[in-house]
């Protein structure tokens, strides 16, 4: 009988055991991603209840890889996305904990560089690096409304997740206390004087503490003391039981807590007195953080009167370390500093996403549309905050006069979207633009489109099963621009003869690209075989065609076999680079020339494209400050490039690229380099067979050889320039955000205005040493052009030159320069000067620059000291000749607007 009662009580425990873990779990949501079933399993040690994500994506989105025999990752790919988000449920005005793991075994190590970003909403709290095997991303915050996005940001290589983890916390523990609007990223959380680490059921919300290994000061000691006048704790009373002690001084800290210097730290100290024999002033110690005295004569026995417990909370600058030390006071303390557990965190601020009601409003807006169009890929971009950090495809943002981003153009043009139009687009008070138009909507415009107060365009042509009357209260609106576009319909007289002209171009078309296929396979059957049929005669070379291009070239490129580029490239060890085309390795062919391979990705969708562009285009131009094309290589399926190796980087890495890179270039070199580039551009503007538009210009692709000569590079977008007769419209709108020509954009007219609108970009980033977009400045200053633009019409010159090179220019020239790079950016092309002009103002600064520093050296010789200038001018900008227009400015990004219909 006692064998039975003994047995059920043993059974009523454990249930009671779990019912208590159950309820504590209360809250908690453990995401297990890429788990093999979607059935609910427990973790043996903690008792935590964890789920699969494999219903969280769709469209393919997401794949899974497995690490080892029971960990897997989810990884993103680049090529079909930008940002990828988890939706989490919250309580608006409650604290949380985010938990992201990141784990990278040796089966996904195919670059050690790959890097990306990690989000909450709009707020970026840190860059997950693969050359870390594990890492571990965990912020604080307090919810600001019933759901949060966790999103991974498109950078460097695939992004990938093994866990994520949502807690909830109580708000009276000490993080956002002082401050709710703030994010903290936990950097390190320990227990001092503990063999083991602490978690899930016996820390309730799920915090992890650590026994820091590299701890050597200090004396560890344990009790079972208890918290007098039952005062509220933050962290578990098992973690308050250990502690590490010292008779005068107590350190500990780490290196490498931060490398600016600019960002603001809080540390949160624990304290329990496991001494019942220490009173009140025994124990009295200061504390210090690198080196400054935060907390003087600090007494855990001083607070609340008979407990036996503090906590303290100090703020803090990190310097690239930190170092904490508890030092006994000298007068008076008998016993010498204690520390039971610590917490480092690095304080954010909370970045002001989207506008909730717009945010509201286009979820809205996708949910109809995703109920009619489930497996469209458009969704695949939409998820996050829809403007920040990147925007949802087809959204423009800009921000209101609060910091909140609003929604002004909507562009679902071209999307094979189907079903009516969403009734929810009306919720988005602050829109301007819709674009619905070459979909397969049904329906009509409803009445309720007039209650959008800003609409000032409506596009809904070519949408077959439409009807394009426009409801009265509309049409009574004399500010909007409307384009029913309605496609033009054939008769069926019309139809059968473009039909039978069609059917015939179409059969001519097959034949003839069977003919070419079949001699361009025969091409790559082997490098002899490639030889032969290349003609190389007196260096001249039959380049692959393509359907555009077939024409003798009179430029020798080299056809190079894999064995010989696996051969210079040591089997592509040494990776240089990485873009949309793929990877660029480092090489050394046979003759001791040190070269740069480009691979062309497996994944890349464009890159074969591009590399037949930039074949036949440089094997047709040659310019001193044109990167060359020295050979390619077209062999068991690899398409392969092969430049000189640029030893000085490219213009972007010694501006303000990684700080292995970067170097402070004088403003002498700047222009030079400027000069350099605009007669790159001049050269392919005015080239003599047919002028060639870059439509790529951007400082990354500006590259610097041995004597730092300026030569443009990547031509994968580049084309020849709209004659009379063509379509001058081009349907792929190319370019880089921050770079990119708003009028080109908007209206899908290319022109060599547009190289010169992104080459006053470049300039101003010569300039200013600044990046064109980067929104981790104020929000003011998110856009190079935007900020720059004032300073320029106020004369403020000091405020927009590069610090490392102030008091190091001429003012004349300066100006010479910052003109030029202001007219590039009038967002009229017609306003906009040629490369001609530009190339020659540049020569005319350039020249100036040169004089005043040969005058210095000669004031220098006989003892003067004052650099030489011409008197400070003023900069006036000419009023356009036709009204200004009114759109917005593009803040985050030139690219992001969306083209007007023609």
């Amino acid at each position: 009988m006692m064998e039975l009662i003994l047995s059920c009580s043993y059974i009523l425990c454990f249930l009671l055991l779990h019912i208590q873990t159950t309820l504590a779990q209360e809250g908690f949501l453990s995401i297990n991603c890429c788990s093999s079933s979607n059935a609910i399993t427990n973790d043996p040690s903690t008792n935590i209840s964890w789920i699969s994500d494999n219903d969280s994506f769709r469209n393919g989105n997401g794949k899974c890889k497995s690490i080892n025999y029971n960990q897997n990752a989810r990884i993103f790919e680049n090529e079909f996305g930008s940002k990828w988000c988890y939706n989490l449920t919250t309580t608006k005005g409650k604290d949380y904990l985010i938990r992201g793991t990141f784990l990278h075994g040796p089966l996904l190590r195919s670059s050690n560089d790959t890097f990306f970003n990690i989000s909450i909403d709009a707020t970026s709290i840190a860059q997950v690096n693969s050359s870390i095997d594990s890492v571990e991303v965990e912020s604080i915050f307090r919810a600001t409304n019933k759901h949060i996005n966790f999103c991974l940001v498109r950078g460097k290589g695939n992004a990938y997740i093994s866990k994520l983890e949502l807690r909830p916390l109580s708000n009276d523990l000490v993080y956002l206390r002082s401050d709710p609007s703030k994010v903290l990223n936990v950097v390190k959380r320990v227990d001092l004087g503990s063999k083991h680490g602490v978690r899930f059921p016996t820390d309730p919300n799920d915090r992890i503490w650590i026994v820091d290994e590299a701890q050597k000061d200090g004396t560890p000691i344990s009790s079972n003391a208890q918290v007098r006048n039952n005062a509220e704790t933050s962290i578990p009373l098992q973690v308050l039981q250990t502690a590490l002690a010292d008779d005068k001084r107590l350190q500990f800290g780490f290196d490498n807590i931060d490398d600016t210097g600019k960002n603001e730290y809080m540390i949160a100290l624990y304290f329990l007195e496991l001494d019942d024999s220490v009173s009140v002033g025994q124990r009295v110690f200061d504390i210090y953080i690198n080196g400054e005295l935060k907390f003087e004569n600090f007494d855990i026995l001083g607070g609340e009167a008979g407990s036996n417990y503090r906590e303290i909370v100090l703020r803090f600058t990190a310097n690239e370390f930190l170092n904490v030390n508890l030092i006994k006071v000298s007068n008076g303390s008998e016993f010498g500093p204690i520390c039971n557990a610590y917490e480092v965190l690095q304080v954010r601020s909370w970045v002001q996403g989207t506008l909730q009601e717009d945010f509201d409003a286009i979820t809205e807006v996708k949910d109809e549309l995703v109920a009619q169009n489930p497996e469209n890929e458009l969704w695949g971009s939409w998820t996050g905050d829809p403007c920040l950090p990147l925007p949802w495809e087809g959204l423009f943002c800009i921000p209101n006069n609060q910091g909140s981003l609003i929604i002004t153009n909507l562009d679902l043009s071209w999307s094979n979207l189907q079903g009516s139009l969403p009734s929810a687009v009306t919720k988005l008070s602050n829109l301007e633009k819709l674009d619905v138009s070459h979909n397969e909507f049904v329906g009509s415009i409803p009445e309720s489109f007039s209650s959008m107060p800003h609409l000032t365009r409506l596009y809904f042509g070519c949408n077959p099963q439409f009807k394009n009357d426009l409801p009265s209260s509309l049409m009574d609106r004399s500010n909007l621009t409307t384009d029913s576009g309605k496609c033009a319909q054939a008769s069926k007289r019309s139809l059968y003869f473009i039909g039978t002209v069609a059917g015939g171009a179409v059969f001519f078309s097959v034949a003839f690209g069977a003919l070419f296929l079949c001699f361009y396979k025969k091409r790559r059957k082997s490098r002899s075989r490639v030889e032969e049929e290349i003609q190389i005669t007196n260096d001249v070379v039959f380049s692959i065609a393509s359907m555009d291009s077939l024409f003798v070239k009179s430029i020798f490129i080299e056809p190079f076999s894999l064995d010989s580029i696996e051969t210079a490239t040591s089997k592509y060890k040494t990776m240089i680079g990485e873009g949309g085309f793929g990877s660029v390795y480092h090489g050394t062919l046979r003759n001791g020339q040190e070269v740069a391979v480009k691979v062309l990705s497996a994944t890349s969708t464009q890159g074969t494209r591009e590399f037949e562009n930039e074949l036949n285009l440089l094997s047709s131009i040659q310019h001193e400050n044109l990167v060359p094309l020295l050979g390619y290589c077209c062999e068991k399926d690899q398409q392969i490039l092969v430049y000189p190796f640029m030893s000085n980087g490219s213009l972007q890495d010694r501006l303000y690229g990684e700080a292995a890179k970067r170097k402070t270039l004088d403003w002498q070199t700047r222009l030079s380099v400027a000069l350099g580039a605009a007669r790159g551009l001049l050269y392919l503007h005015t080239f003599s067979g047919r002028a060639i538009i870059h439509r790529d210009v951007k400082s990354s692709n500006i590259l610097l050889d041995h004597t730092m000569t300026a030569k443009v590079a990547d031509f994968g977008f580049s084309k020849y320039a709209p004659q009379e007769g063509d379509s001058n419209a081009s349907l792929e709108v190319r370019g880089t955000a921050g770079y990119l020509d708003p009028e080109y954009y908007s209206t899908q007219h290319l022109s060599a205005k547009s190289d010169v609108f992104s080459f006053g970009v470049v300039l101003l980033e010569i300039i200013t040493g600044r990046e064109p977009l980067n929104i981790h400045r104020p929000r003011s200053e998110w856009s190079l052009v935007e900020w720059a633009k004032p300073l320029v019409q106020e004369s403020r010159i000091e405020d927009l030159v590069d610090p490392s090179i102030k008091a190091g220019y001429n003012a004349e020239a300066m100006w010479r320069v910052v003109e030029v790079a202001i007219t590039c950016l009038e967002p009229f092309s017609a306003y906009r000067p040629c490369m001609s002009v530009i190339a020659r103002e540049l020569e005319d600064a350039l020249i100036i620059e040169i004089n005043a520093s040969e005058y210095m050296k000669s004031i220098d010789s006989f003892g003067g000291s004052h650099r030489w200038s011409f008197a400070d001018k003023k900069i006036v900008l000419p009023a356009p000749t036709t009204p200004s227009t009114t759109e917005p400015s593009p803040i985050i990004s030139q690219a992001l607007a969306p083209p007007e219909p023609r």
